[in-house]
């Protein structure tokens, strides 16, 4: 399981016009399911986030959480994060789980989070969606278990 996390002001996901999750200050979390990922990976990638300390305390230092922090984390699959482009001009993807798969491992993800007391927001899963978001810092982790 992959997760590129950013540190933003807001973030928003729109789908065909309509916007159907926003936030505003926290973190915005493209994850990606591999094969073989299961709820050990989800439950270690969730906590992992949600106790991360890449917000800033009253120095200015990066020494706060999430959870510390209390802003929000929006959710937003992306199968992309297993692209494999190696070979030839067309990524490979076949290292992503299977929407049957993947799905109930976002929302498993997900629940996670909101269960250590934090706001969460998805995306729409499997669809076309236009996320936008004002990267704070800019800070950008990537995070793989």
């Amino acid at each position: 399981m992959r997760a590129l996390i950013q540190r933003v002001k807001q973030a928003s996901v729109s789908v065909n016009g309509q916007k159907t999750a926003q936030i505003g200050p926290g973190l915005l979390i493209l994850l990606g399911v591999g094969q073989g990922d299961g709820e050990a990976q989800a439950r270690w990638l969730a906590e992992k986030t949600a106790q991360l300390r890449i917000f800033e305390d009253l120095a200015g230092k990066m020494n706060l959480s999430l959870l510390e922090s209390g802003g929000a984390a929006l959710v937003v699959s992306q199968f992309t994060l297993y692209a494999d482009a190696q070979r030839g001009r067309r990524p490979s993807f076949t290292a992503a789980a299977p929407p049957e798969i993947a799905a109930p491992l976002v929302q498993f993800f997900a629940a996670q989070l909101q269960s250590q007391g934090l706001q969460v927001q998805q995306g729409v899963f499997g669809a076309n969606m236009l996320v936008e978001l004002a990267n704070d810092g800019p800070v950008t982790i990537w995070l793989e278990r």
